[in-house]
């Protein structure tokens, strides 16, 4: 188990970032997109993360080829004819995206695959995506009746279908999108708020055709044939980037600028929320293909409380950190209707108010949600990440106040290989 000792920071600092990690989810989809084209897919900056490592490895157990040319930092993956049925388990690593979009993607195709995970995947629930697949026709199993991994997936042609999600994900909507385009006829899928639209941005980008209707429904339409290949430069990833966000706008008289990072509203709300707080943000859009990319600079501000009660799929990864920002605010912060933060890599709502109180922050815990009193002057202590990434880091960011030990961080390296050498940077 790997441990990380954070020390408090001296100085202000006024940096710019341009090394940090690529949008893991972004890259997650380029290794399954890719799969549906019939010519290779040009891949730059992608993230070499244990997880989306993962999911290359995966599409070539299906019977891609992948070519890594780390001199140009590029990577091409050569779809076959026909995907094979593997002959080894599928390992997905600790990621749920790519977990439950291989569900979806697999459950269309004729074969038998099984999904495994880490101990922590192997612990997070995945009935919210078998059970409206099994409900298309798709066959799935696994333990608890299919709500734990692994999963074993007997893939075959799929009914298209009509459902109205009672969760708000991108996950869960990307899984039946890619079981929808390989249906014989239309399907149709709702969300209340819009989730992440990275997978309806990108396969329409390839020659697919998913529109949301007069009604508010996603009509997918099924695949005619091969889809274009990917030419894409995976843009910075603005949830990774938001750690080092959260840290300018803690520390006095300090400064970011985040480069190439996607600018996409739908990724870029908890930054709008840092700005209601007080932080001084600006936005530089310098490129719009794929995916609306710039630049994100962030000054501190004295912060206030605020109330974070909508657009929750919109920021459910950047929550942890925003609760170091919420406990040295002035006056209290809520944040309500996030019980989805519970079924992430650990119940980040209990891993969050925990460690909290470890630092010396008063809350209030809910089913969906706390309330964090601020003010607070954060202690040094001891953290248990429980294996979450997210929560690993953004304990981290706290550190730089106070100073931290983190316990099993080696979590970090799935998402962040360099998150700790950018940290320090931060001290010169």
């Amino acid at each position: 188990m790997q441990n990380l000792n954070i020390t408090p920071l001296k100085n202000s600092f006024d940096i710019v970032i341009d090394n940090i990690a690529s949008d893991k989810s972004i890259s997650h989809r380029c290794a399954m997109f890719s799969l549906f084209s019939d010519k290779p897919s040009i891949i730059k900056n992608y993230l070499r993360g244990e997880d989306t490592m993962d999911s290359l490895k995966i599409a070539q157990k299906l019977g891609a080829t992948v070519e890594d040319n780390r001199e140009t930092n590029t990577i091409i993956i050569t779809p076959p004819e026909k995907l094979s049925e593997p002959d080894d388990i599928l390992d997905c690593g600790n990621a749920g995206t790519g977990m439950r979009l291989y569900a979806g993607l697999l459950a269309g195709i004729e074969g038998s695959f099984v999904l495994t995970g880490d101990k922590y995947l192997r612990s997070r629930p995945m009935s919210r995506v078998a059970n409206p697949l099994r409900d298309i026709g798709a066959s799935i199993d696994g333990r608890e009746n299919g709500n734990k991994a692994p999963l074993h997936i007997r893939g075959a042609k799929l009914s298209s279908f009509k459902y109205h999600s009672p969760i708000d994900s991108a996950q869960i909507k990307s899984a039946l999108i890619l079981a929808g385009i390989q249906s014989g006829e239309s399907s149709y899928y709702k969300e209340d708020l819009l989730s992440r639209d990275h997978t309806e941005r990108m396969l329409n980008g390839m020659g697919a055709n998913i529109h949301t209707n007069d009604d508010g429904w996603i009509e997918i339409e099924p695949l005619k044939g091969k889809l274009k290949p990917l030419n894409i430069t995976v843009p910075t990833d603005p949830s990774s980037a938001f750690f080092f966000a959260v840290a300018a706008a803690i520390t006095p008289k300090s400064k970011v600028t985040l480069k190439n990072v996607t600018l996409n509203p739908t990724r870029i709300e908890a930054y709008k929320i840092l700005e209601k707080m007080g932080a001084k943000v600006s936005y530089i859009k310098t490129e719009d293909i794929y995916e609306p990319i710039g630049d994100i600079i962030v000054e501190h501000h004295v912060l206030n409380g605020v109330t974070v009660d909508s657009n929750i799929a919109w920021l459910i990864d950047e929550l942890p950190c925003l609760s170091i920002a919420m406990s040295i605010a002035k006056g209290k912060s809520i944040v309500k209707n996030a019980k989805e933060l519970r079924v992430k890599e650990s119940d980040r709502i209990n891993s969050v108010v925990n460690n909290l109180k470890l630092c010396g922050v008063t809350y209030t815990e809910f089913e969906d949600g706390y309330e964090i009193d601020g003010d607070a002057t954060l202690q040094k202590a001891t953290i248990n990440s429980h294996g979450d990434h997210r929560i690993a880091m953004s304990f981290a960011i706290a550190g730089l106040l106070c100073g931290m030990d983190i316990k099993d961080t080696q979590c970090i390296e799935t998402s962040f290989p360099n998150f700790a050498e950018i940290l320090d940077s931060l001290k010169g």
